[in-house]
């Protein structure tokens, strides 16, 4: 397969790894030849001030892995601790070409391309996939999951709040 991009960076959380970061993995992995995988520290998930707790950056780490193990692309990995909302994408020494994001961290893609500007860095191809909704239409999260809400597929285990 040809890919568009030679690197790509992806990060996020990846707390209760469910369809949705699977579908954000995937695309990464298949317009890139090599991908930056940021993942966030435990210092910097407390800072986000999620509405749950995080699981462990160990645990996190084991369950992106084992993923990236199945999709047999771990060998085209680097993962990275991701300690503030920009890792390596301000970096002058570490080429990239592209950010693949959601459509709910789109806005996180433009903030980085204004800052890669303003170092003289060239800007990254943004690549937005669609969120990935549940069997109720409403978009899979961490946040539902740990409300028991939905499964890490978007299978509905109690009626949503809303």
């Amino acid at each position: 397969m040809n890919r568009k991009f030679e690197a790509v960076a992806v990060g996020g959380t990846f707390d209760e790894f469910h369809k949705g970061h699977r579908a954000l993995l995937r695309k990464a992995f298949e317009v890139g030849n090599h991908v930056l995988v940021g993942l966030c520290t435990d210092e910097f998930a407390k800072k986000l001030r999620k509405p749950h707790e995080v699981a462990g950056y160990e645990e996190r780490l084991r369950d992106l892995k084992q993923f990236l193990r199945q999709l047999d692309v771990l060998s085209r990995a680097e993962i990275l601790p991701l300690s503030d909302p920009y890792g390596i994408t301000l970096s002058t020494n570490r080429p990239l070409d592209a950010i693949v994001v959601s459509r709910e961290t789109e806005p996180r893609a433009k903030e980085i391309n204004e800052k890669r500007t303003a170092k003289g860095l060239p800007l990254l191809e943004v690549i937005v996939i669609e969120m990935v909704p549940a069997e109720n239409h409403v978009d899979i999260s961490t946040t539902r999951i740990r409300r028991k809400e939905i499964d890490r597929e978007g299978r509905l285990l109690r009626k949503s709040r809303g």
